[in-house]
């Protein structure tokens, strides 16, 4: 691609990293503007989707280096881990317990029917497109769809892990991001609708809801009981614990996946046929680093640093991930993508189908309990959006209720990486 801007290409690193901070600090600054149009604007496009877009705009025209290696390791390995754990540490068993069998039966349901969702979806396109499931090495489109499955489980994060443990092409995440963006905000846009009729909807499924005011409550409790100003020191100790846990993870990994790495290359080369192929993934640092950090953060929601919620460790986790998808959004090429719209229009299919089967699902599962419409909305958005969207459905039924989202969001976040895992697995075996 021509670059407008060639003769004036920034390839110095801190300069770029500078630059993705100000179009972030610029996108949340201006999404909080009273003005009416630019509240319309991000009514409609997210500022998620700007943070990965507009650097990878800058990218494509010239102005920056895509080819920051510095800033990829520092964020893939050092920003993604550490807000793995600020994002589990927080997790409160008993609160989400206390939310009643039929969330969590929701939420869970809404999981189970993206794991099977993904490679139904796969199966059904190929009888009519037997080219996707062509092994195309890093452009396989597996791959791409498993980077969805980390997504519409967990979140960005598990999203980037999924990436990097499954090696899907840059240019294939592209328009996987597409995929993911275009399909899930449709749905999201429909929880929206449904939660003004919600009445109706609850009729239908013949829910009793009276359990949701019991539930605004204990949530109320729940965040007021917790939040208060952090202290330099509450913010000191918070990120060393973090790090220190990043730093144990990468330790472990490296120890783990480099025996594990030597004997599956040995047992392919042995057998190239073997159903070790399946689990190639073991032997990947990366995939035991995002393992430890998850487990280290579960670990900790069950002591006293789960408090560190409290003075804002997912708000942190949160900055990271932007930080992340910012990143990941310097690798964007458009060019490259237009050229193969034939390829990304048939994703785009492929998603939808996806989400059909996963809303199927879930409503049939949700008729069968009679749970009322909030559980299937939170549930499925805290897997589809993660804790950036699953608190806007949730407050669209009582603003009290936006912490139900974050709580199971964050849970989403704790399973994400190993459903999609397993959902991964299973599209892999169907372009076998």
């Amino acid at each position: 691609m021509q670059h407008i801007f060639l003769s004036i290409l920034i390839t110095d690193e801190p300069v770029i990293f500078g630059i993705l901070m100000a179009v972030l600090a610029l996108l949340f600054y201006t999404s909080q503007s009273e003005n009416p149009i630019l509240r319309k604007f991000y009514g409609i496009v997210p500022v998620l989707l700007l943070a990965y877009f507009i650097p990878g705009i800058l990218v494509s025209i010239g102005l920056i280096d895509g080819h920051a290696e510095g800033i990829n390791f520092i964020s893939k390995r050092m920003l993604l881990p550490a807000s793995l754990i600020l994002l589990t540490l927080s997790v409160d068993m008993k609160a989400i317990m206390s939310l009643g069998p039929k969330a969590l039966i929701m939420f869970f349901t809404a999981t189970i029917g993206i794991v099977i969702g993904g490679p139904l979806a796969l199966w059904i396109v190929s009888l009519f497109n037997p080219d996707v499931l062509a092994d195309n090495g890093d452009a396989s489109i597996w791959k791409g769809m498993a980077t969805v499955a980390g997504s519409w489980i967990g979140g960005s994060a598990n999203q980037t892990a999924m990436k990097e443990i499954y090696k899907a092409g840059d240019g294939l995440f592209s328009a996987m991001v597409i995929v993911d963006v275009v399909v899930a905000n449709i749905w999201m846009a429909i929880l929206l609708y449904g939660a003004g009729v919600s009445d109706k909807l609850d009729r239908f499924l013949k829910a009793d809801n009276s359990s949701i005011e019991s539930l605004k409550k204990k949530v109320t409790d729940f965040q007021a009981a917790n939040n208060r100003i952090p202290s330099f020191t509450d913010l000191i100790v918070m990120l060393g614990v973090v790090f220190a846990f990043v730093g144990l993870s990468h330790w472990l990994s490296t120890a783990i996946a480099t025996p594990l790495d030597t004997w599956i290359k040995d047992a392919l080369a042995a057998d190239p046929t073997s159903n070790i192929k399946f689990i190639t993934s073991f032997g990947s640092d990366f995939f035991w680093l995002i393992v430890f950090a998850t487990a280290f953060g579960l670990a900790m929601s069950f002591t006293k640093a789960r408090k560190f919620e409290g003075v804002g460790a997912s708000k942190m986790g949160s900055v990271f991930i932007y930080i992340l998808v910012a990143t990941i959004g310097l690798h964007m090429n458009f060019a490259e993508m237009w050229a193969d719209w034939e390829r990304n229009s048939l994703l785009i299919i492929i998603g939808f189908v996806w989400m059909l089967v996963h809303i199927i699902i879930l409503l049939t599962v949700a008729k069968l309990i009679k749970a009322p419409f909030f559980f299937v909305a939170v549930g499925s958005q805290a897997n589809i959006g993660g804790a950036a969207s699953a608190p806007v459905v949730a407050s669209a039924f009582s603003p009290a209720l936006a912490p139900v989202g974050v709580l199971l969001a964050v849970l989403g976040y704790a399973l994400g990486t190993f459903a999609a895992i397993l959902c991964a697995m299973m599209m892999q075996g169907i372009s076998a």
